[in-house]
């Protein structure tokens, strides 16, 4: 490899031009949205398009999103689902300790949310169900599951997530 063929990982770019890059694309208030409708945080810092209304939610202190290794997995989770980064928005709540479900909710307009080792309850919402139970809430589906570090090493683990995420998406 020489200096014009340099590979960086993803979120070491994101970390160099974070104000450049992510921010005035992500963090733009929808159009059709207005002010008495906006939530309180309108300066979401998330990764993805969300294009399909699918949000993820992690809790890690190891990196502003996600770390590689578990961005990496979860790219093979959506892509085996015939999904891509562009169809979802990923938001670490360790960004954001105060946020809730209604708040993240209106601003994403979630029709699923994956909550990966963010239990139900820590989340907001006023019913707690077990790992791998697909729960409708209001007019959102929600899937609890433990965290992507805990699922890429652990077969039986991801067999468990597959076989809701086959059945969510009809795959």
């Amino acid at each position: 490899m020489d200096l014009n063929h340099i590979e960086l990982p993803s979120s070491l770019v994101a970390e160099l031009y974070k104000k450049s890059l992510i921010e005035p694309a992500n963090t733009a208030i929808p159009q059709d949205q207005s002010k008495e409708q906006s939530p309180v945080n309108s300066t979401w810092k998330y990764l993805g398009n969300n294009n399909k209304s699918i949000l993820i939610i992690i809790h890690t202190k190891e990196a502003i999103h996600l770390p590689d290794n578990e961005l990496a997995f979860l790219t093979g989770i959506l892509g085996a689902c015939k999904l891509s980064m562009a169809d979802v928005a990923i938001v670490n709540l360790n960004n954001y300790p105060d946020a809730s479900h209604k708040e993240l909710n209106s601003f994403f307009k979630s029709k699923m949310v994956f909550l990966f080792d963010v239990e139900p309850n820590a989340f907001g919402l006023p019913v707690n169900f077990p790992h791998y139970q697909v729960q409708a809430f209001s007019t959102t589906s929600f899937l609890y599951s433990p965290s992507l570090k805990e699922l890429e090493n652990n077969k039986l683990l991801k067999s468990k997530l597959w076989v809701c995420l086959r059945r969510l998406f009809n795959i």
